[in-house]
């Protein structure tokens, strides 16, 4: 095995123009330092986030592109100065890579919100050449960005945690909702949303799916362990609904109407945004004011390093709840 200052070459799945259709890339991976790690991969998740990147929808895709941020695989090599890992340890790599270590967030272990992260592809590292995913045979990872998989929790179990999990876990933990006994609904059953019932309900929350059609009634009720189900286009269904939930995980990624949502908050409810989309959303206000909502966002609120020393975290939720994401072929 060669020393980490070589460059290595590894071959990826690329998009290469806004079609985002993915064929086979080989490039070379970044120089790796004292504190990098040499990650192969075994899994990773298909995010809805990688579609829009893959063809453009945001307006900011460069190409080729290597999509994949929800990571996970086997440590090959470690640097000198690396005191975290070593050969052989399961880990995980999320969607930023990089931060200046010197703002506020950085500061305080939110380096997701500093101005200057690095994304795990689509972007450029610190030596100038492109970040490349996980859709890849192996990665490059400053050891600040790398998680440790628990023991307990397979490994393509864990993938859609570092995304899908951590997006319904941190507003849940941010805005004060993790304490047994509350009312939550999913808006939306996708990847995120499926991660949403199951976190929800380890958490001791009752659990209302909301969907636009009946099309996954069986799969929330019967296989994701939801308690209702409730068809957004049921005029009457809706009607008995309202003023019941405490909080609503809005996962949708394409542009909807709110106002039907937020007539089923109680007083002080909050309806959390965390669906990637490429159009203004638009509410009537007085309904915001006079219902006393909150629409908020949170996306990645907890950083990988807080992930990975909070046994209460999304990881080790799934490793102690069996909360284990579905895993689908294809």
């Amino acid at each position: 095995m060669g020393s980490l200052e070589e460059e290595k070459t590894t071959t990826g799945w690329a998009a290469r123009d806004p079609s985002g259709v993915l064929s086979p890339y080989t490039y070379d991976l970044r120089s790796t330092g004292p504190e990098d790690v040499y990650v192969k991969v075994l899994f990773c998740g298909i995010c809805h986030t990688d579609i829009h990147q893959a063809k453009n929808d945001l307006g900011m895709s460069h190409y080729p592109m290597v999509p994949g941020h929800e990571v996970v695989g086997e440590v090959l090599e470690v640097g000198s100065d690396v005191t975290k890992y070593r050969v052989g340890d399961r880990v995980g790599v999320g969607i930023v890579v990089g931060c200046c270590r010197n703002c506020g967030p950085c500061k305080s272990d939110l380096e997701q919100y500093c101005n200057k992260k690095i994304w795990n592809y689509n972007d450029v590292y610190t030596d100038g050449k492109p970040t490349q995913g996980g859709f890849a045979g192996e990665m490059v990872v400053d050891q600040k960005f790398v998680v440790k998989i628990p023991d307990g929790l397979e490994l393509e179990q864990a993938a859609p945690l570092l995304c899908a999990g951590v997006t319904v876990y941190s507003p849940l933990v941010h805005f004060g909702l993790k304490q047994g006994g509350l009312r939550g609904g999913i808006l939306g059953l996708g990847g995120v949303g499926h991660m949403g019932v199951k976190i929800a309900k380890a958490m001791g929350h009752h659990v209302t799916v909301i969907s636009s059609s009946d099309k996954k009634r069986k799969e929330a009720l019967e296989h994701l362990g939801a308690d209702a189900y409730l068809v957004s286009s049921d005029e009457n269904g809706m009607k008995e609904a309202a003023d019941a939930l405490d909080y609503i995980i809005d996962t949708v990624p394409v542009v909807h109407p709110l106002e039907p949502y937020l007539a089923l908050l109680k007083l002080d409810g909050k309806l959390i945004l965390t669906g990637v989309i490429n159009a203004p959303l638009q509410f009537v206000s007085p309904m915001v004011m006079l219902g006393k909502f909150y629409v908020l966002s949170l996306s990645l609120s907890l950083s990988l390093s807080l992930l990975s020393q909070n046994p209460k975290s999304s990881l080790g939720i799934g490793r102690r709840w069996s909360n284990r994401s579905q895993v689908g072929s294809g």
